[in-house]
C-alpha cells in the first residue's frame, strides 16, 4: 500500500480568532511530520495535507474539535511519495478568494450527488459553468461546460455579471463544478446573491465524481488538475499524465513534454521564451541538486522552512 495519505479538506464556518488556531495547528502538523498547506480565515479552513495515516487522522481530529468542524469529511487519496515539501499554516482574508466581502458562503446552492450529476448536466435547460482557472480547464472538463477563461477565481464575479448582461434572458438553472467543491460553495452562494434561484453544484467536486462514477458512464473528458505534486488525476483518482513546469508552475501535457522546449525542472513551451538563460541555468542546477538528494533519500535544502509569524 502507498505510504502517504493525502487529505484535501475545507469547511466554511465562523472562526472569531483564526490567529489563535494557527500556532497549535502548525505545531501539531510539524510535530507529526505532516506536510502541505492549510489556510485559516474568519470564514473557515481550507487546504491539503499529507503524511502517515495515523498522523493525518490526529490532525483531522484536532480540526474537527474546532468550531463548526465536527462533521468535516476530507477527501482521501494515497501517494507513494510525499507530495509536499513543507508545512504551511497561513492566515488569509478568505480561504478561497472571490473578492465579495459581504457574501455569506454558507448560503450555497443545492448539492448534487456524483451519481445524479450526469442527468442534471444533460438537461437542455441547465447551463453548466466551470468555476476553475483557465489552465485547469485546459487539462480536462465536463462535456458542454462553459469555460469563463478566468486566470483566478477572483475574476469570476466580473465575468458572470458581464456574461449574464449579454444574455437575452437570465438562465433559469445553473450547474457549477470545481475540483473539490469549495469554489462551487462560494460561487453558488454568489449567484444566489445575484438573484439566480435555481443553482446547483457537484457535491465533492470533480474528485468525488472521478472516484465514484465508472469511466464508461462518465461525461468527464481529460484529467483533473490538482494543486500538489500529483499534478493531475484521472478516473479512479489514478495518477495522470501531466507534469508540472517548475518555471511557470503550469501543467504540461504529454505532447508539450515531448517538445524540445521542455526541460524538466527548468521550463516548458509556454514559458521557455520568457525565462532568461540565467534563470534557466539556476533552475537546472536546483533540479540537479533535488534529484541528487532524492537518490540519497534525503530532503533537498530549503524543503523545510520555519512557520512564518502571523
Amino acid at each position: 500500500m502507498p505510504s502517504y495519505r493525502v487529505a484535501a479538506l475545507y469547511r466554511f464556518t465562523r472562526f472569531d480568532d483564526p490567529a489563535a488556531i494557527q500556532g497549535p495547528l502548525a505545531a501539531l502538523c510539524c510535530g507529526l511530520g505532516v506536510k502541505g498547506t492549510l489556510l485559516l480565515a474568519r470564514e473557515g479552513i481550507n487546504g491539503t495535507i499529507a503524511g502517515e495515516d495515523a498522523a493525518i487522522e490526529a490532525v483531522l481530529d484536532h480540526i474537527r474539535a474546532l468550531p463548526g468542524c465536527a462533521d468535516l469529511a476530507p477527501k482521501t487519496a494515497w501517494a507513494e511519495r510525499m507530495p509536499f515539501y513543507r508545512m504551511k499554516v497561513r492566515l488569509k482574508q478568505e480561504i478561497v478568494t472571490l473578492g465579495e466581502p459581504d457574501l455569506d458562503p454558507t448560503d450555497a446552492g443545492t448539492y448534487v450527488e456524483p451519481a445524479d450529476w450526469n442527468a442534471l448536466i444533460s438537461d437542455p435547460d441547465v447551463v453548466v459553468i466551470d468555476t476553475r482557472n483557465d489552465y485547469e480547464v485546459a487539462v480536462g472538463a465536463f462535456e458542454g461546460a462553459i469555460d469563463p477563461r478566468t486566470a483566478s477565481f477572483s475574476e469570476f464575479p466580473a465575468w458572470f455579471r458581464g456574461w449574464r448582461e449579454a444574455l437575452p434572458a437570465p438562465p433559469k438553472k445553473i450547474a457549477m463544478y470545481c475540483t473539490g467543491g469549495i469554489r462551487c460553495e462560494k460561487s453558488t452562494a454568489f449567484l444566489k446573491a445575484e438573484g439566480i434561484e435555481q443553482v446547483f453544484h457537484l457535491k465533492g467536486g470533480i474528485l468525488d465524481y472521478l472516484e465514484q462514477v465508472p469511466e464508461p458512464e462518465s461525461l468527464w473528458r481529460g484529467e483533473c488538475f490538482v494543486f500538489d505534486e500529483r499534478v493531475a488525476v484521472g478516473h479512479g483518482l489514478a495518477p495522470g499524465t501531466h507534469a508540472l513546469c517548475r518555471g511557470c508552475r503550469m501543467p504540461v501535457s504529454p505532447e508539450a513534454q515531448a517538445s524540445p522546449l521542455y526541460a524538466e525542472g527548468v521550463s516548458c513551451p509556454a514559458c521557455h521564451d520568457r525565462r532568461s538563460d540565467d534563470q534557466k541555468a539556476r533552475a537546472a542546477e536546483r533540479h540537479r541538486q533535488a534529484q541528487h538528494c532524492e537518490t540519497l533519500g534525503i530532503e533537498h535544502v530549503g524543503a523545510k522552512l520555519p512557520v512564518r509569524p502571523s
